[in-house]
């Protein structure tokens, strides 16, 4: 699937939702699907600068193919994490890269979100488009 493919069926399921604590909820559940990442990717140098909770976040080339893994202390940015793997997990660098990440104010997360976990949001898809980045060069 591409990355806007992802991003409507994420909006879709998340229009069946009458109210924002029946979305935090379905986040919170998301969160607690996400696979557990080893322990060897829990190093500081993982860990995502700005955002209010630990946020780690690891990734490795397979083809042509960035692989993401993460985790969070915190069970709702654990679900973004989750949201946001959803979408670049299995991509290309360069649709990564090109991607248009509308989902977000789409389902509305940004606005219901406090200014520290916005900022942290922002933090986590920066530091997906620097992985994508990295590999794009290393690629050619």
């Amino acid at each position: 699937m591409t990355i806007k493919e992802i991003q409507e069926e994420i909006i879709d399921e998340f229009s069946f939702f009458e109210d924002w604590m029946e979305r935090y909820e379905y986040i919170i559940e998301l969160g607690k699907s996400l696979p557990i990442i080893k322990d060897e990717y829990k190093t500081d140098s993982n860990l995502i600068v700005g955002c209010q909770s630990k946020v780690w976040l690891a990734s490795e080339i397979e083809g042509d193919k960035i692989k993401f893994t993460a985790d969070s202390d915190a069970i709702l940015t654990k679900g973004i994490v989750a949201l946001l793997l959803r979408a670049f997990n299995n991509q290309k660098p360069k649709d990564i890269l090109d991607a248009d990440l509308y989902f977000v104010d789409k389902i509305g997360l940004k606005e219901h979100l406090s200014p520290t976990r916005a900022n942290g949001l922002v933090s986590m898809i920066k530091q997906i488009k620097l992985y994508a980045l990295a590999f794009q060069s290393k690629m050619g």
